[in-house]
């Protein structure tokens, strides 16, 4: 929970990142873990906690600045990194900026972000949402009640990769991501 807790904002600004609702940060963060990050690292090894759960008061603070925190408004970021407050359909979900450290040489050499949003899509069927960074190809990944599969990148091909409606959306995925499982032996 320590990991999820950090934030940088929280530190330079003095604003103290505690959950407003306790009960429910933890019930969104323990389905983060066991849904999303808990099936990505048996499978690829440890992964890094970039940025998780912001307080409404942290997040206000980093969309303040948008230069320098990259934060969307508050009700953006309901049920996504400010896991203690249900988005405006009453649903709970939970978000964390995370690197798969394994992933992170084959990435450096290919540029191929895609092998392992595809691997995901495929093994890990209650992401609620990713979008890839270029630094250290990071990704947002959350859970969510409602989960409505999408992935989009920053990165180039940036944009959408898919969500529902779109014809590579369904399917088995796998040739995009055998090469990437055997170079990394997993």
């Amino acid at each position: 929970m320590r990991d999820f807790l950090h934030s940088e904002i929280s530190q330079i600004e003095g604003v103290p990142n505690v959950p407003d609702n306790p009960d429910v940060a933890i019930k969104a963060g323990t389905a983060l873990c066991e849904k999303v990050l808990e099936p990505i690292q048996q499978k690829f090894g440890r992964i890094s906690i970039r940025s998780a759960y912001r307080s409404s008061a942290v997040n206000a603070r980093g969309a303040e600045n948008k230069n320098q925190y990259n934060c969307s408004r508050n009700e953006s970021n309901f049920a996504g990194h400010i896991w203690d407050i249900p988005d405006k359909d009453g649903h709970v979900g939970a978000m964390a900026c995370i690197v798969v450290n394994s992933f992170l040489p084959y990435f450096e050499r290919t540029k191929n972000w895609e092998s392992l949003a595809w691997w995901i899509h495929d093994n890990v069927p209650e992401y609620a949402s990713m979008y890839f960074f270029p630094k250290l190809c990071a990704f947002n990944i959350g859970w969510h009640q409602k989960t409505v599969k999408s992935i989009s990148s920053y990165i180039p091909p940036k944009g959408c990769l898919t969500k529902p409606g779109m014809t590579n959306y369904a399917g088995d995925h796998s040739t995009e991501y055998a090469a990437m499982l055997r170079e990394l032996g997993v």
